[in-house]
């Protein structure tokens, strides 16, 4: 949090004297609060933000001036206001920060700042210069991008090698229990995901406004190819501890292969990992995961361990598309698959 808090306090600063020693606004207020706002210290959606400010400050104030020079201030009035502003807020736009700051700036106008003169084309003023000196500030003082992005996909590979591993450990020492636990620490990588979404998103759009950081778009392409792929490969990652669970409770028996070739598609996992962080094109990840998509076999086990079967083949192709590889080129890497004669096509022999 540290570059945004920094953002934050430099440009809410910075904000306030130029919209009071330069614009000559006397409490101008909304412009630090714009800036604060606008970059938050969250990620992403910082251009929505400002947009969205601007336009929610306008119409709460414009609606409180409007209203509250006619029918003064008062405990009604700041509810009317309030409900007008907000309603106005949701036929333009049903963004909540455009709702939340349209009714705030109508209860400032009702109660802390009656209306005088050029009071609110002021104010929308500098809700303007607030937000664009938070994107400003943005722009000139960012976190860097590729390292925003290093730092969440790393959870999310981090994840997808330990649900491998600890599956992995279940099958070999025939536990349930322990697949039930690697189902369970599987289950919560989902924050993983959100995380790491928000952060490409931040980081595309420093990547985009900032001179600074500019030429690093590029080390961003990895990260975008990936990031659909391995979401997917953790969803396959739950699946497949939970129809171990089924498996190792005696319901078919597993492939004695099986644990050897998820821990080598954990250890491409990480492989993939360091080599996205460097900027480098994932050859040796790919090689790796396509050695265990060459040595899959084709005999069948069992209800269960088919399914297994056919989930770690999904997120060997997952993998595969996460190095930049076409699906289609993924799907052929795995050989094929030995299909039961009452599920084949009775003239092409295929399911």
């Amino acid at each position: 949090m540290a570059p945004s808090i920094g953002q934050c306090a430099v440009a809410a600063a910075l904000a306030w004297l130029i919209a009071k020693d330069v614009l000559g606004h006397s409490r101008p207020f909304f412009a630090p609060i714009a800036v604060v706002v606008c970059i938050g210290v969250g990620l992403g959606q910082r251009l929505r933000r400002v947009v969205e400010l601007v336009v929610g400050v306008s119409v709460g104030v414009g609606v409180g001036d409007l209203l509250v020079s006619w029918i003064g201030s008062g405990a009604w009035q700041i509810a009317l206001v309030v409900a007008l502003a907000m309603a106005a807020a949701v036929v333009l736009d049903s963004g909540s920060l455009i709702v939340l700051q349209a009714g705030s700036s109508a209860v400032l106008v009702a109660t802390l700042l009656p209306p005088s003169g050029t009071g609110g084309f002021d104010r929308m003023l500098d809700a303007l210069l607030g937000g664009l000196m938070g994107l400003a500030a943005v722009a000139l003082l960012p976190a860097s991008p590729s390292a925003l992005a290093t730092r969440h996909a790393s959870g999310m590979f981090d994840a997808l090698a330990d649900a491998l591993r600890r599956t992995a450990e279940a099958i070999e020492r025939c536990d349930s229990g322990l697949a039930a636990e690697a189902l369970h620490a599987a289950r919560g990588t989902q924050s993983n995901v959100e995380e790491f979404r928000q952060a490409l998103e931040t980081s595309r759009e420093i990547a985009t406004i900032s001179p600074l950081h500019r030429h690093r778009r590029t080390r961003l392409e990895g990260y975008e190819k990936a990031a659909v792929p391995l979401d997917h490969a953790l969803r396959n990652a739950r699946v497949l501890a939970r129809r171990a669970i089924v498996a190792l409770d005696g319901s078919s028996p597993l492939p004695p292969w099986m644990p050897g070739a998820l821990r080598e598609l954990a250890e491409a996992t990480l492989v993939l990992r360091e080599e996205l962080a460097a900027g480098r094109t994932p050859e040796q990840a790919a090689q790796a995961i396509l050695s265990v998509a060459s040595r899959q076999g084709s005999e069948r086990w069992g209800f269960s361990a088919d399914v297994m079967i056919a989930q770690l083949r999904s997120i060997i192709v997952d993998l595969l598309q996460a190095t930049g590889t076409e699906r289609e080129e993924a799907v052929a890497a795995l050989p094929p698959l030995d299909v039961p004669k009452e599920l084949a096509h009775p003239k092409t022999g295929q399911t």
